[in-house]
């Protein structure tokens, strides 16, 4: 199993692209991981917040394979303590047999086209986040599950 991260929009803050980049290293010492990112829509001003949401769903679609596991960032999702969360990400290890896909949609949420394809939906608190910091805290939640699951010390109970 690959794991893929499909975010919407560049990481506009360079210390955060830093800190993203540092775990999104540290994820590929354990397994197969990408991040990859949806450019964001051109004229988007222009657009109503369901347009928006409507064509980035396209380009979410466009970006999916055959077998791909997709899984929601979405407030309305599933909230995982850290060990849960490494307990979901091995089963899925098993079970998922091609990539395991989460995706960080724009501002306005997903289209209902991409809700239709999600398989499942997580949250990762009740508050929210920018959508870029939800990038690195995936990512930084992806590490931990990592070395849990290896019994490495990072995580602490």
């Amino acid at each position: 199993m690959k794991i893929l991260l499909l975010v919407v929009g560049k990481t506009t803050d360079k210390h955060l692209d830093t800190l993203i980049n540092e775990y999104v290293g540290r994820v590929k010492h354990y397994i197969p991981f990408d991040l990859e990112v949806i450019p964001e829509l051109k004229n988007a001003k222009a657009l109503t917040f369901e347009q928006q949401k409507e064509r980035e769903g396209e380009l979410i679609v466009k970006s999916l394979r055959d077998g791909d596991y997709l899984v929601l960032l979405d407030e309305g999702g599933k909230e995982f303590r850290s060990i849960e969360f490494a307990q979901y990400l091995e089963r899925k290890q098993t079970s998922v047999a091609r990539r395991l896909v989460f995706v960080i949609g724009g501002p306005y949420g997903f289209s209902p086209k991409v809700y239709e394809l999600a398989k499942e939906k997580i949250s990762l608190s009740r508050m929210t986040f920018s959508h870029q910091m939800v990038r690195l805290f995936i990512t930084e939640q992806i590490y931990r599950a990592m070395t849990i699951l290896r019994g490495e010390p990072y995580h602490h109970e």
